[in-house]
């Protein structure tokens, strides 16, 4: 019997190896101050900026240390398990309930630690200019690959999921905590998929492109040190591989928009991206 604050992951483990297998490897910005005019223009044409050192180690630390604080079963956070620990969860010690975990949702505002990462003054100058305005937070994971089968996160565009007028500015932050390696689940990206705008979703193993929508050929993998930064556009086309290694890729997640957004209908955002159902793939 597990606790009622429980919630388990519902997708589908698939083998897709090879739809990660992108041919380039993006090299990173050594750190947040050089992010240049020249590096913004590169965010625009290609739709992501990688930053070697974003967060320092003793931040990381401090991240780390807020994210374990949150993994207890009375948890004011918004919690996702794995699938697979569903049926022995109440057995699982605190580490083994922590490498269970799929994701952290709504979580910031319960530890100071990661509050101020999400507001972080450096981030915040970049992420201004790459929104042209200021940033408003509206949206927080914490990603979790536990070692040995920390599911994928199939190709997507995160804008799927937000319910905004198309051609809202959004930038996401994507903040590695571990080591991410092409072995463990780095990020995915393919250049230039923002400005060919939103494209048919389905219901597959996630809500996800079609795997054979993806032109992977053209893909680039983004391996980060931890305290590394991954900055995208809210309809650059991604995803992350599972992480079959015996090593942790933990990173966390910020979605920024300005505060002009405005929400669209069900309708009109299933419309806009055309949702279809797995078997239309």
């Amino acid at each position: 019997m597990t606790t009622a604050a429980a919630s388990f992951d519902k997708g589908i483990v698939g083998d897709t190896d090879v739809l990660y297998r992108t041919p380039g490897v993006a090299e990173p910005l050594d750190d947040l101050q050089a992010v240049s005019s020249t590096a913004i223009e590169h965010y625009r044409a290609e739709g992501f900026l990688a930053i070697r050192s974003g967060v320092t180690p003793s931040a990381v630390a401090d991240l780390m240390a807020g994210l374990a604080s949150l993994a207890r079963p009375d948890s004011p956070a918004d919690i996702q398990y794995e699938k697979w620990a569903e049926d022995r969860f109440d057995q699982l010690s605190p580490d083994e309930r922590l490498d269970a975990t799929r994701k952290y949702m709504s979580f910031a505002r319960h530890d100071a630690r990661l509050e101020a990462v999400a507001h972080d003054p450096g981030i915040m100058r970049v992420v201004t200019m790459l929104l042209g305005g200021e940033p408003r937070l509206f949206q927080e994971m914490a990603l979790i690959k536990p070692p040995g089968g920390g599911r994928e996160k199939p190709w997507h565009q995160d804008n799927a999921y937000f319910h905004l007028v198309p051609g809202t500015p959004i930038v996401g932050v994507w903040i590695a905590l571990d080591e991410a390696t092409l072995d463990n689940g780095c990020m995915r990206v393919i250049p230039g998929s923002h400005r060919e705008g939103p494209v048919r979703h389905a219901f597959l193993r996630d809500l996800q492109i079609c795997d054979g929508e993806v032109s992977i050929d053209r893909g680039v993998a983004v391996p980060l040190p931890p305290g590394g930064l991954l900055l995208f556009d809210g309809l650059l086309q991604h995803g992350t591989p599972t992480n079959f290694t015996r090593t942790r890729r933990r990173a966390l997640q910020f979605h920024y928009t300005v505060d002009s957004a405005v929400s669209t209908s069900d309708d009109e955002h299933r419309a806009t991206f055309g949702w279809v159902d797995g078997a239309e793939c």
